[in-house]
């Protein structure tokens, strides 16, 4: 994608969206809303005059809120379902995995998921689900994975094929 500046390009949820970046004389708090344009959807960021945050920990904070919230409504589907309750949820920025789940029911997932379709974050939740009845990634662990998403393989392969352009989604100047 583009440069983290105003007009840069910016991923967010699989669509690629333009960055707007305003400062507004008198806003009291930095929000961000995401809004759609003959030119497009873009991600608004209005900065607070006071704001002393760098553009990419103003992002980062409402992605990972945004994360949170996505994967949350995925588990909420998914885990009855599959017969499942994870222990704890906690959103990270693991470098290395999309999620994972312990023995001990612990999920995590990387906050980075939000940047990628909305199917590539649902995939990973069921994945990380299916653990919690499955430890391991033999034949029956992917049969419950098919059930939910049976097209799991190819979002499995997006977020292979897109996952230095998500990782590297919040440097500044790219």
């Amino acid at each position: 994608m583009g440069p983290l500046r105003d007009g840069g390009l910016f991923r967010y949820r699989g669509e690629t969206h333009r960055l707007r970046v305003v400062t507004e004389p008198g806003r009291r708090r930095t929000t961000i809303a995401r809004e759609g344009g003959d030119a497009g959807d873009e991600l608004v960021v209005r900065l607070a005059v006071s704001e002393k945050r760098a553009l990419d920990a103003i992002l980062e904070a409402w992605l990972r809120e945004k994360a949170r919230a996505a994967i949350h409504r995925e588990i909420e589907r998914h885990a009855t379902a599959l017969g499942v309750a994870p222990a704890a949820v906690t959103i990270r920025d693991a470098r290395t995995r999309w999620g994972s789940c312990s023995k001990a029911r612990r999920l995590s997932f990387s906050w980075r998921l939000v940047l990628a379709p909305p199917e590539a974050l649902e995939t990973v939740v069921i994945h990380e689900l299916a653990h919690i009845r499955v430890f391991g990634h033999g034949p029956g662990f992917w049969a419950i994975v098919a059930s939910r998403r049976p097209d799991h393989r190819a979002w499995r392969r997006w977020l292979r094929e897109h996952s230095l352009e998500l990782h590297g989604a919040l440097t500044v100047g790219q």
